[in-house]
């Protein structure tokens, strides 16, 4: 076990974040992730940069005090979201130039705008502007891009470096992020281009994008032998509950991954099978909307001494959630939510234990 230590509390590893892309857990408050016990939640620079903005930001003195949350905030740099969302996007060595989702207009997104917006939003963990490689790329394409993210990566450092004293947290860390695709070598030597950089943890970008599990898993074992043991690992964009156990053995530290929430949205809920998490089939999901759980009396959760969301989950059956659902009734997507990042955070619990 790792211990991180931000000026909004210590992280023990491993640990999920939960997603709060524009300041918030879709249907949740940040009272209710309290309740849940997350230490820490992950926010998207894109998005924030977009809207609210710089300036709202400033007045509120960052994030932590806007979406009212005492925790740590981890932020993404806006570079996926720029390469996955934007319109008539264009690369070059300064940056991307990219036209806004919402309304069209257009920007451009440095290396060091990303870290001077992160600062604005007082992060705990800032990331680095790296360039996420789509699968299928070729291996030339691949190695440039490479090159390019450690070319970024020294200008973000610097940037953060220079930034310390006008930022909303002074105490944040910064991470590198390894890219390469599924090409090993190509990926060990990015490790080492960044670690001679420094930074305080590493990210493994670029694997929750269409790659196998097994080519995922090929690429962090290699990453393991490299990376260096006493700094913590952030696996970015996964994954599924009996995958983030494989990567925890394989070194990984951190977790993100949008499979909680979205599938509560949409009526999937996870729970445990069993307390082997050395077999795969360790967890469930059922689909609430289900003809089956129409007349059930089950309680959606036991309740828990000092637990206080499985004391309010177990207030209400499954026959009542599944109401919920087929009513279009939003409270069904806010008792799923909690369930299924109960489960996320239960498990990381069990995984430290």
């Amino acid at each position: 076990m790792k211990i991180i230590k931000t000026p909004h509390g210590e992280l023990k590893t491993p640990f999920f974040m939960p997603i709060a892309t524009q300041g918030a857990v879709k249907t949740l408050s940040s009272f209710d992730v309290e309740r849940l016990g997350s230490p820490i939640l992950l926010a998207n620079t894109y998005h924030l940069y977009l809207r609210p903005g710089r300036e709202v930001m400033a007045q509120f003195g960052g994030l932590h005090n806007f979406m009212s949350w005492r925790g740590a905030l981890l932020t993404d740099s806006g570079g996926y979201q720029v390469f996955s969302l934007a319109k008539m996007r264009k690369l070059s060595e300064e940056g991307v130039e990219f036209s806004s989702h919402i309304d069209g207009s257009r920007h451009l997104l440095t290396p060091e705008k990303s870290i001077h917006i992160q600062q604005n939003l007082g992060s705990d963990i800032v990331m680095v502007l790296d360039e996420c490689t789509p699968p299928g790329m070729s291996p030339d394409e691949l190695k440039v891009s490479v090159e390019r993210t450690t070319r970024w990566a020294k200008r973000c450092k610097t940037a953060f470096e220079q930034g310390k004293a006008a930022s909303n947290n002074p105490g944040a860390q910064l991470f590198g992020i390894v890219q390469g695709g599924i090409d090993v070598e190509l990926r060990k030597k990015h490790a080492e281009d960044l670690m001679k950089i420094g930074f305080d943890g590493y990210a493994i970008g670029g694997l929750s994008v269409g790659e196998s599990f097994a080519d995922a898993l090929r690429v962090v074992e290699a990453l393991d032998k490299v990376l260096p043991p006493d700094q913590p690992r952030y696996f970015m964009g996964g994954g599924q509950p009996h995958e983030i156990v494989e990567y925890v053995k394989r070194g990984i530290d951190i977790f993100d991954c949008v499979l909680p929430t979205r599938n509560a949205r949409h009526g999937t809920l996870y729970g445990f099978a069993h307390d082997d998490l050395s077999r795969p089939d360790f967890y469930e999901t059922v689909h609430i909307t289900n003809e089956k759980w129409k007349n059930d009396q089950s309680a959606l959760m036991e309740a828990r001494p000092g637990d206080l969301i499985a004391q309010e989950l177990s207030r209400y059956s499954f026959a009542y959630l599944r109401h919920l659902f087929v009513s279009n009734e939003i409270l069904g997507q806010r008792l799923a939510t909690l369930m299924n990042l109960h489960f996320y955070l239960e498990l990381m619990a069990r995984l430290r234990a």
